[in-house]
């Protein structure tokens, strides 16, 4: 570290070299003398460097996933990335965002305390008015949100949260609610001034137009999980996400998915005019299918199923008779066989 000498010290040194009394030993036990570390007991580090670079490794994910459901939301092109990962007090961090400004009060439950998502204002009023139906073109307003404006932050903010959850899923199962959302950083108090909080700060872009979400976590809240933001943990959890525990989840979650089955008679080549001539009553005639012939049962637009039409009470239905994959399978085991003999 730097040491620093008064000015009583140097104007000691520059007299003793001058009259030859001092030697480059006596200057350097000076220095040693003032092996003194400079500590702030109003904004002390509670974060260790470790912590704070998992913290961002767990936010470049949620950059990539808001990046993703917002294009989808806004339809149109969006970039999120981590712009930076600081530790400083709760006043500091309250100064330096604008007033008025989009503040949303998160729970993080099971952990305690509450969080803070703050979106620039004119990354705000962009989104709304992409949402509305704008061109999203860039407008610079200060004022406070409407009711039907609020309405709309919500319903994107919520959308966030679930991106919130996912990027921490490694370290806690997560489960942030929003709680309020507040314009003037004045009535948010979510810890006293001087705790300490890790900020987050994004470099949002909707189209051309560029601004920051900084996201705001309380060291009382990250506290109990501190042990698990270690570098060393994470990889091992990222290591750990074939287990057949993380398995069952990701079944539970695909359980509920709706998926299209189409089972489908036959299929013909018709040449443009033939197609432009169709009306109702034509009768198309299925050259490459017999009456007996099986159906395919598609799921998706992947052939799965041999299958036969049928009928179950009052509706039409079909009965899976073989696995086409399987069918593929023994096609291939008797080539092979031929090919051996």
């Amino acid at each position: 570290m730097t040491e620093v000498l008064s000015q009583d010290e140097i104007d000691q040194l520059l007299t003793a070299i001058s009259s030859g009394d001092a030697e480059i030993d006596d200057t350097r036990q000076v220095a040693e003398r003032r092996n003194v570390r400079i500590w702030d007991f109003r904004r002390p580090d509670k974060f260790p460097k470790d912590t704070l670079r998992t913290i961002s490794f767990m936010h470049e994910t949620f950059a990539r996933l808001s990046t993703t459901s917002l294009a989808a939301q806004l339809r149109s092109i969006v970039h999120v990335q981590v712009a930076s990962v600081d530790q400083l007090t709760y006043e500091e961090f309250s100064r330096s965002i604008p007033s008025p400004t989009t503040l949303a009060v998160i729970n993080m439950d099971p952990l305690a305390g509450s969080a803070i998502l703050e979106i620039d204002p004119t990354i705000t009023f962009t989104i709304i008015d992409r949402l509305f139906g704008g061109p999203g073109e860039g407008v610079k307003l200060n004022r406070e949100l409407s009711e039907i404006e609020r309405a709309v932050m919500e319903s994107v903010i919520i959308r966030i949260l679930g991106n919130i959850r996912e990027a921490w899923n490694q370290v806690v199962d997560l489960r942030p609610r929003l709680g309020q959302i507040e314009t003037n950083p004045q009535f948010v108090q979510i810890v006293p001034q001087t705790e300490m909080v890790v900020l987050v700060t994004f470099e949002t872009k909707v189209e051309e137009i560029e601004g920051m979400m900084n996201f705001c976590v309380p060291y009382l809240t990250i506290e109990p999980i501190i042990s698990k933001l270690s570098a060393q943990y994470w990889y091992s959890s990222v290591r750990r996400g074939t287990t057949t525990e993380n398995l069952n989840v990701l079944r539970k979650k695909l359980a509920n998915i709706d998926i299209t089955l189409a089972a489908e008679v036959g299929s013909i080549t018709l040449a443009m005019k033939d197609v432009m001539n169709l009306q109702l009553g034509s009768v198309i005639r299925l050259s490459e299918t017999r009456v007996g012939d099986s159906m395919t049962l598609r799921i998706g637009n992947r052939p799965k199923f041999d299958c036969r039409p049928g009928v179950v009470g009052k509706k039409i239905a079909v009965q899976v008779t073989r696995k086409i994959e399987d069918i593929e399978v023994d096609e291939f085991e008797d080539l092979s066989t031929e090919g051996d003999e």
